[in-house]
């Protein structure tokens, strides 16, 4: 009879009550952590979606301005924009302990990758720049694992690795198995883009991820407009539609909107497994390529894509 009135008494109702509550937070939790994985992984898709159209949009671009001219312009026009968006919120200056940050952001994100790919842009094509610029993945995995310390389990690691080497491994294919002259620019390119991507992706855990790539245009802005009035009149200017849309685009949809969706979503899931949404980046380049430039895929690029597609299920769903 005690021991009946202990399992029922007021004491471990309060007990299963509590157990409860606990279970229904632990749950609530959780669903919490899966919504916020599944909105960071659409946004950061969305990035992808939108860097996919950079190459094309350079070449465009470079139709009415030259390289140093059109990257200079397209960070002057982003800064811009970003100012604007700054302006009118009445947003504060960022504290002194992220100005480093935010200066990797700018030298990687808003300079180095845009400047290194369109040098690279003179002498490779856009499909064959696209593939080698889909190691980035692996290297900006690798650099977010070395800057915060998070380590990916081995099963993202062995689907990063593959997708990489299916990547490179399409790249040689395309080139007759030598590396082109290009390919210095980009391999570059990789390096300081992935540090500005791991940087800003810690940024935009503590500031909103419009406003890591707004302040680093906003930095820049001095250097781009130095850059645009040297290269304007140092290089040929040829007005076409073609030019202006491919600079406005790489201006707006590149370097401000996809870059701010793209922090966003880092910053819910990671850098390391928002980076291998990447892969498909180079596949969406080669439609776009096919589509906007009338370039050519080779039989291989459809059983690459579908290889690809494979590597980042893998890391997507790794614990």
């Amino acid at each position: 009879m005690t021991a009946q009135n202990s399992a029922t008494g007021p004491t471990a109702i309060a007990v299963r009550r509590e157990s409860s509550r606990e279970s229904g937070r632990g749950s609530a939790l959780e669903s919490g952590r899966e919504s916020g994985r599944a909105s960071g992984t659409v946004l950061a898709a969305l990035g992808v979606v939108a860097f996919s159209l950079t190459f094309p949009a350079t070449v465009w671009g470079m139709e009415s301005f030259g390289p140093w001219s059109f990257v200079s312009l397209r960070s002057v026009l982003a800064a811009l924009i970003a100012g604007a968006f700054l302006l009118a919120l009445r947003v504060r200056l960022p504290g002194r302990a992220h100005w480093a940050g935010l200066a990797v952001v700018a030298a990687g994100v808003v300079v180095g990758f845009p400047m290194l790919t369109t040098l690279a842009l003179r002498t490779s094509t856009t499909s064959h720049s696209a593939v080698v610029v889909g190691l980035l993945p692996l290297t900006t995995a690798v650099l977010a694992a070395l800057r915060t310390g998070v380590r990916p389990p081995r099963t993202f690691w062995f689907a990063a690795v593959a997708g990489a080497a299916v990547v490179l491994g399409f790249t040689l294919a395309q080139s007759g198995g030598a590396l082109s002259a290009g390919d210095a620019y980009l391999f570059a390119s990789l390096l300081v883009c992935a540090a500005g991507y791991t940087e800003g992706a810690r940024l935009a855990r503590v500031m909103p991820g419009w406003q890591v790539i707004g302040w680093a245009l906003v930095l820049c802005l001095p250097l781009t407009l130095a850059g645009s009035v040297i290269g304007l009149a140092g290089e040929p200017v040829h007005l076409t539609g073609h030019g202006i849309m491919g600079l406005v685009w790489a201006a707006a949809g590149s370097s401000f909107l996809g870059l701010y969706v793209w922090y966003r979503g880092m910053a819910e899931i990671g850098p390391a497994r928002a980076s291998q949404l990447q892969l498909a980046q180079p596949l969406l380049t080669l439609v776009w390529a096919v589509v906007l430039l009338d370039e050519h895929l080779t039989p291989a690029a459809p059983v690459a894509a579908g290889a690809v597609l494979v590597c980042i299920a893998v890391t997507q769903r790794a614990k």
